[in-house]
């Protein structure tokens, strides 16, 4: 089969960037793919998209720009002219933009995409019902909330206009079943991105390093990581690197650059920017600890499905979505009260001073992350496509009345 992803793609800088490489790295593998077209964003003036090779050809086509009210008719556009047996759409609410009218515009693709005859496919990967507005810094005036539920309502309805809704939580699928009566829903679980050999689940030597990773600013916020961080030197002695790995959220630039001018008095503390993927393995091993300095959560987590992949004990807020997805998928961590410096130091300091439960967290990890491969959930897509295609092929076949 022929399939088209619409997604971002490194070096894109917009979310989901690094789930598409992983989703491509399974699909162009697979023997029932026979070409893939990622539909993917504009990139800046003098970066471009690498060639990616695989069992099949595999080609990138530039078609919409975050933010741009045309994405509806290029991605139209673009989709008429590849022809793919399918369409996956690889989204969040924000995908196409943080302006509402871009978004919803943007989002209306999949349904136009059923209209012409080709199968379309959504993995969304947060809902609107789950999501804390005032923990995740959008707004906490009623007026507001309820205008933004509103808003998230329409949308979801125009992205169930597809032939299927694919989620990554069963949480999610009860919830969108039930309130919008959806029978083309189904879960499809997150996946881990790598399932490297059993890793050393020794510390290495040297100064321990307590590690984040991600895209900061909105409800990801470094500033209470470094100070618990702080308040743990000060207890135990240890020696310890703080290390805030990846970059701003597109939606607050400049967020990490205000973080390391006001804490340019922290020693050990380091900015890496943004992480290549080759460099992925390298950012995961050397830490101790993967925390996770959340208010609130939109979705799946694929930085606690890379730390399983790496055999990584974790310090998680005791919110929504992440500890749901702990409870569900078999992984664990040592819990903190969210905004709560002092629990966080204590969260932090429980897997510095004791290292078998470290590593007891750590081996929990990796197991539960080795149990649901991205080469296992690739398969889950491909049934639900080619069962898309054959019913459109016998639609098609079926006679006249």
């Amino acid at each position: 089969m022929k399939i088209a992803i619409v997604t971002p793609y490194p070096p894109s800088k917009v979310t989901l960037n690094e789930y598409a490489f992983h989703l491509v790295k399974q699909f162009k593998i697979k023997e029932e793919v026979t070409e893939l077209v990622l539909l993917s964003d504009t990139l800046p003036s003098g970066e471009c998209y690498p060639e990616i090779k695989g069992n099949c050809p595999v080609t990138i086509k530039t078609c919409w720009s975050f933010n741009s009210f045309k994405n509806l008719f290029t991605i139209r556009k673009a989709i008429k002219d590849v022809q793919p047996d399918v369409v996956l759409y690889n989204v969040q609410f924000l995908s196409f933009g943080d302006s509402k009218i871009a978004a919803t515009l943007g989002l209306l693709s999949p349904a136009f995409t059923r209209l012409e005859g080709i199968p379309s496919v959504v993995l969304l990967h947060n809902i609107i019902e789950t999501v804390d507005y005032a923990s995740a810094g959008i707004t906490s005036n009623p007026i507001m909330k309820w205008f933004f539920n509103l808003a998230g309502t329409i949308m979801t309805k125009i992205i169930l206009m597809a032939n299927l809704v694919a989620l990554t939580i069963p949480k999610y699928v009860e919830i969108i079943e039930s309130k919008y009566g959806a029978k083309n829903v189904a879960l499809l679980p997150h996946g881990s991105f790598e399932t490297p050999p059993v890793p050393d689940f020794n510390v290495p030597k040297g100064r321990k390093q307590i590690m984040t990773f991600g895209k900061f600013g909105t409800y990801k916020k470094v500033e209470e990581m470094i100070e618990a961080v702080e308040i743990v030197r000060q207890r135990t002695g240890e020696e310890l690197e703080i290390v805030i790995a990846g970059t701003d959220n597109p939606n607050v630039k400049g967020y990490l650059k205000s973080v390391e001018e006001k804490y340019n008095h922290v020693p050990d503390l380091r900015f890496t920017g943004y992480v290549e993927e080759e460099d992925v393995p390298v950012i995961f091993g050397d830490s101790t600890v993967v925390v996770f300095p959340y208010t609130s959560t939109t979705g799946s987590s694929g930085v606690l499905h890379q730390a399983g992949s790496y055999g990584k004990a974790v310090v998680l807020p005791n919110i929504g979505d992440l500890k749901e997805l702990v409870e569900e998928e078999g992984y664990c961590g040592e819990f903190f009260k969210p905004s709560d410096v002092n629990d966080l130091a204590d969260a932090i300091e429980k897997l510095i001073v004791n290292d078998t439960y470290r590593k007891t967290l750590a081996e929990k990890n990796y197991a539960a992350s080795a149990s649901l491969p991205m080469e296992d959930i690739t398969d889950w897509y491909l049934m639900h496509f080619e069962w898309l295609i054959g019913q459109k092929k016998s639609t098609q076949l079926r006679p006249a009345a």
